[in-house]
């Protein structure tokens, strides 16, 4: 089984370019399930476990002890689905007949609405951040960016300068598996980042990181003059959420969630809305649809006199 691991994760960074952070995530699962089926299942080493000893009993198993750990059923589903491709990876390479995670049912998953800012929300965090220090117009380029263009934080730190056109107000991105997507911003966006280029440049020269040659022109830097890590653009989004006294619980995939939200309620359609999201798949992009119908019957049944008036008197049957 390690062994096996070892040759799908490289099979996954080779063949399918994913990202660093999804390769870790696999690894992290992989070798949980791992350990697990030596020390709890097999009661042996972990470098004696063989991959023909899993049945689906182990497998379902493995999800019992996740549930007993108070691990939630989205991270079960995520694990679970690690778990089904490595052993489809080995049916495929022809080191098993079938795969024992097929008949194991995926945790039913709680639909909740991903959290998103209100679009006064956002224009109070957003003026929020204001001044000519540096390191204020950076911060203001990226949460103007994120909300504008909806991208991730790892397609954020990644951008260079040569992805973004900014007289035609649009943006070159990277996103998951390698796939490459053009996304627009809007002029705000664009006028924020003017301001920060110039900043940029006086940030980027004053440091000896600007003489190495081939590291190309990140747009966004730490106050070294390096490149910003996906880790501190969370850690400033927190300070500047906290600075606008916005309720806690905001990061930068909030705002990619506020981007898609608020696209659908100005009523943009779910495949332009996909597009621009790169959800490889549609149903991904329509759970924003579920979710805001959800919302909207929850207004109107707290908003309604007729709606309200059935409510109690259904609760009073009860």
């Amino acid at each position: 089984m390690r062994k096996l691991i070892d040759r799908y994760l490289e099979h996954l960074l080779e063949e399918r370019n994913l990202s660093p952070h999804t390769l870790r995530a696999y690894r992290r699962d992989l070798d949980q399930f791992l350990d697990f089926l030596a020390r709890d299942f097999l009661a042996q080493k972990p470098n004696r476990v063989r991959a023909n000893e899993i049945d689906a009993l182990a497998v379902r198993s493995f999800l019992a002890w996740l549930s007993r750990r108070d691990v939630g059923p989205r991270s079960q589903a995520r694990t679970l689905s690690a778990v089904r491709s490595l052993f489809r990876f080995a049916c495929r390479e022809g080191e098993l007949e079938k795969n024992p995670a097929t008949a194991v049912r995926t945790p039913k998953q709680p639909r909740t609405l991903p959290r998103h800012l209100r679009p006064e929300e956002i224009e109070t965090l957003l003026e929020a951040v204001a001044g000519d220090e540096p390191l204020v117009r950076r911060d203001r380029a990226i949460l103007e960016v994120l909300y504008a263009a909806g991208v991730r934080v790892g397609e954020l730190v990644s951008l260079d300068w040569n992805d973004i056109d900014l007289k035609g107000r649009v943006l070159r991105v990277l996103g998951k598996g390698g796939k490459e997507r053009m996304v627009p911003f809007g002029r705000l966006a664009a006028e924020a980042l003017r301001r920060w280029m110039e900043s940029w440049r006086e940030l980027r020269c004053s440091t000896r990181s600007a003489a190495i040659e081939g590291f190309g022109d990140p747009v966004f830097l730490n106050y070294r003059g390096d490149r910003l890590s996906a880790r501190s653009v969370r850690r400033l989004v927190d300070q500047r959420v906290a600075q606008a006294a916005i309720a806690s619980g905001v990061h930068p995939h909030t705002l990619r969630h506020t981007f898609a939200t608020h696209l659908l309620e100005g009523g943009a359609d779910l495949r332009s809305i996909q597009e621009l999201l790169g959800h490889s798949s549609l149903s991904t992009t329509q759970n924003y649809t579920h979710l805001e119908v959800e919302r909207m019957q929850r207004v109107y049944r707290d908003a309604h006199p007729r709606a309200r008036r059935s409510q109690r008197k259904s609760q009073r049957r009860r």
